[in-house]
């Protein structure tokens, strides 16, 4: 159950929207990755909670994701009410996660911003000794944001090139979302030919200004340490 990085999404894909590469390369170097989609997506236009529950899982086996769970808060009404913090603090206790990922404050979808604030109270919580649960207070040595729709300046950005396909192969497994509406579904943000060229092009901005292809951003609220002025 313990893994030495958790992250967390509002709906599934968005963690794959914003991170898929971070976690295929964490992965890849030996890291154990958790996943958990705090919603099931149920107010989504296209798909149902259980299609999309079945991508989740295919999307996690693609990027060597140790597990995936899901909180099963309510579409649209992510709030910090006492069973939502006590769930979230019962899988970061459970996981003791060394860093935690969650979405960036700022965002155009209402539950991106929600899901971040009710995260960072529930990490907060589960670092006090006298919050009560089943397992015992764990503090995680970092929390990092990432970015689904809306961006700003990255603290750093991680080189995901070498793992850019897996991002790709992540996010083909939502067809209900990304694939073209057809006569069975409704058009959407998000099944419009450009979003995944809108996905792809922030990746490649990010990885430019690093010099590399690809690269995923994040953004921490303390200064980033370094030894000295040498790379």
């Amino acid at each position: 159950m313990t893994v030495d990085l958790l992250v967390f999404g509002p709906h599934a894909d968005d963690i794959e929207i914003g991170l898929g590469g971070t976690i295929a390369r964490h992965v890849a170097e030996g890291a154990r990755v958790g996943l958990c989609d705090l919603t099931r997506a149920e107010l989504s236009s296209n798909g149902t909670p259980e299609s999309r529950e079945q991508e989740a899982a295919a999307a996690a086996l693609v990027l060597g994701a140790s597990w995936r769970k899901n909180l099963g808060w309510p579409d649209g009404g992510i709030e910090p009410t006492p069973g939502h913090i006590r769930g979230a603090v019962d899988l970061i206790r459970s996981a003791r996660p060394r860093t935690i990922a969650v979405p960036y404050w700022r965002d155009r979808h209402p539950d991106h911003g929600d899901a971040s604030r009710v995260l960072n109270e529930a990490i907060f919580k589960s670092g006090l000794r006298r919050y009560e649960s089943d397992d015992a207070a764990w503090k995680p040595d970092w929390v990092c944001y990432y970015f689904i729709n809306d961006s700003t300046t990255p603290s750093f950005v991680i080189d995901v090139t070498a793992h850019y396909e897996a991002k790709r192969a992540a996010l083909a497994c939502y067809g209900s979302q990304f694939a073209a509406a057809g006569d069975q579904g409704f058009a959407t943000r998000l099944n419009a030919p450009t979003f995944r060229q809108l996905i792809e092009s922030r990746d490649a901005q990010f990885g430019a200004l690093a010099g590399v292809a690809f690269a995923e951003g994040i953004v921490v609220r303390e200064p980033v340490q370094r030894a000295g002025l040498f790379k």
